[in-house]
């Protein structure tokens, strides 16, 4: 029987980048080009390391067929890139396209899939693949859960962990999540990050950028750096990625203590402050007003009323990301990227001894 080519999936989010809080906010643009070139230096690192395929969605903005083009160019060729394949997909230009590639690919038995998108991006991707690993990169507004980093850099990590040259443990982080449930409504859903609650009555534009929006916000984790509504936690009362716990806060216009806090690139809010403290893993908490709207991830998805009962709950089960800085820390204390003058394109493929050896 023949051998599978090592494989691993890119999903670039086409709309990821360009949401309303450009209009609402001083977001940069990460447009269709950028993410190209963020594709192309993924597929030089992957080619480096021993990928032999990648499997690819198409879309209909014209990314997909930039990179196919460039892949016969004299630069795919002397990168060695792996051998490109697009998806079979029926586009609906919603959310729909990133969950049904991501199930096509953990059908296909992906090694990792690599994320560009924001913090709902990789939320819809996680949804659909169990166990398989997420590489991540930023190219949404507000991200928190896909740190940003240069893309040949996470490429050689993910590249590494997927061609079995770094152990599960080093390689590999374990991330939280929060669950949303009502079991009257037959409710469940996830985030990643953060759940907000807003006395908003209906979804609308989803995005939250006004202060007096919110009432209660949940954490996962919460950095002092982050940019979104995990900041209010992160210059309050910050928890780490790393951490066994997240982190709630009480929101209230009127209250004496207030933090400024940036919602969203350049959207700079004052935030008044009730309470705030520690959230720990597997207890439901109950919301702080009777009606109102969900935020999962920065935006609303959920309405809820008085006849209704959601509850948060920290969950330590959630995805598995390639944890990019350990990962070149073990290559680096074990040489896995040290190359022969004979081969200089092709260092992986001349060690054939495990890692540590």
């Amino acid at each position: 029987m023949s051998r599978r080519p090592l494989t691993v999936g890119i999903i670039a989010n086409p709309a990821s980048g360009r949401d309303v809080r450009r209009l609402t906010a001083n977001a940069g643009l990460f447009s269709s080009t950028d993410k190209v070139s963020v594709i192309q230096r993924l597929l030089a690192a992957f080619g480096a390391t021993g990928i032999e395929q990648v499997l690819m969605p198409t879309d209909m903005i014209g990314m997909a067929a930039a990179v196919l083009k460039n892949s016969h160019s004299r630069q795919a060729r002397s990168s060695h890139w792996p051998a490109l394949e697009f998806l079979d997909l029926t586009l609906r230009q919603t959310v729909e396209d990133t969950r049904r590639a991501a199930r096509l690919m953990a059908e296909r038995e992906v090694a990792l899939i690599a994320v560009l998108g924001g913090d709902g991006t990789h939320k819809a991707v996680a949804a659909e693949v169990g166990d398989i690993p997420l590489l991540t990169l930023s190219t949404g507004t507000n991200n928190a859960f896909p740190e940003l980093r240069e893309a040949t850099s996470a490429g050689l990590a993910g590249g590494l962990y997927a061609s079995g040259r770094i152990p599960a443990q080093i390689g590999l982080r374990r991330n939280k999540r929060l669950l949303v449930c009502d079991a009257g409504r037959g409710l469940r859903e996830v985030a990643l990050v953060d759940v907000a609650v807003s006395p908003l009555r209906f979804v609308g534009a989803r995005a939250i950028s006004r202060a007096q929006d919110l009432a209660e916000v949940f954490v996962t984790f919460a950095e002092p750096q982050s940019i979104g509504l995990s900041a209010l936690c992160g210059l309050w009362f910050p928890v780490s990625r790393q951490a066994p716990g997240g982190a709630w806060m009480r929101l209230d216009p009127q209250s004496p203590e207030a933090l400024l806090v940036p919602l969203a690139p350049g959207l700079l809010q004052g935030c008044g402050v009730l309470a705030a403290g520690p959230l720990e893993s597997g207890i439901a908490h109950s919301l702080s007003l009777s009606s109102g709207t969900l935020a999962l991830d920065g935006e609303r998805e959920i309405e809820f009323n008085v006849h209704d009962r959601p509850t948060v709950t920290l969950d330590a089960g959630g995805p598995l990301s390639i944890d990019v800085n350990a990962v070149l820390a073990y290559a680096a204390q074990q040489r896995l990227l040290a190359i022969g003058r004979e081969h200089p394109q092709h260092p992986l493929n001349l060690q054939e001894d495990t890692p540590g050896e």
